[in-house]
């Protein structure tokens, strides 16, 4: 009797726990989308892009470049020279040249260009031992002394050297005049030892030292 009770008790318990569970549960799925394109342009301030200036052509601002300079161009480069000062002036061996360039100085810092050629021969007199200089002074040589020895007019513009001879490389430059097409004369470019510059002028057979 007690096992049959206890039985209907349980069947009773099970049955009322089902009852109170109902139906399964609803599942609900959010589906998230995107926001459609363009929909948020209303809201975004979009800048409109500034115009650049016009740029103008060519033509209404520039001038044409010439396909060539009409003036001639200027030799530069290194040369061998000798040199000597004398009292009143100088001489200038111009190796390429084989020229002896005479300086008659008429004033401070300028004065006549005068230009011969050299045509000293090793196995000549170098120097005139019968001419004997003043203390401190000296007997020009080889070319230049053979210049100044037979030419009686260079021998009093110059006077005596006041230095021996000495040689060393100067910067040379040389500018043509007129055009390509018309030469005219020129002028050159030369240094002393010291860096005197000298400016050589063929319009006129002058020289003169430049700053």
């Amino acid at each position: 009797m007690h096992l049959r009770l206890l039985f209907c008790l349980a069947l009773l318990i099970v049955l009322s726990v089902s009852g109170c569970q109902g139906p399964p549960p609803t599942v609900y799925v959010l589906v998230v989308t995107a926001t459609p394109e363009g929909e948020l342009a209303t809201s975004t301030t979009t800048a409109e892009a500034t115009p650049l200036a016009e740029t103008p052509t060519t033509s209404s601002t520039l001038q044409p470049t010439p396909t060539t300079d009409p003036r001639p161009t200027p030799t530069t480069g290194q040369i061998q020279i000798a040199e000597q000062v004398f009292e009143k002036g100088r001489m200038l061996w111009i190796q390429p040249r084989q020229q002896i360039w005479v300086m008659q100085e008429t004033t401070p810092g300028r004065g006549k260009w005068l230009i011969f050629d050299d045509t000293f021969k090793d196995g000549e007199l170098e120097s005139d031992p019968a001419i004997i200089p003043p203390d401190q002074k000296y007997q020009p040589e080889r070319g230049f002394g053979k210049l100044w020895r037979t030419n009686q007019d260079i021998r009093s513009a110059l006077g005596w050297g006041i230095t021996p001879e000495f040689g060393y490389v100067s910067n040379y430059e040389y500018h043509p005049g007129g055009t390509v097409e018309a030469l005219a004369p020129g002028y050159h470019i030369l240094y002393s030892l010291y860096q005197e510059k000298f400016r050589f002028n063929e319009t006129d057979g002058t020289w003169e030292k430049v700053s």
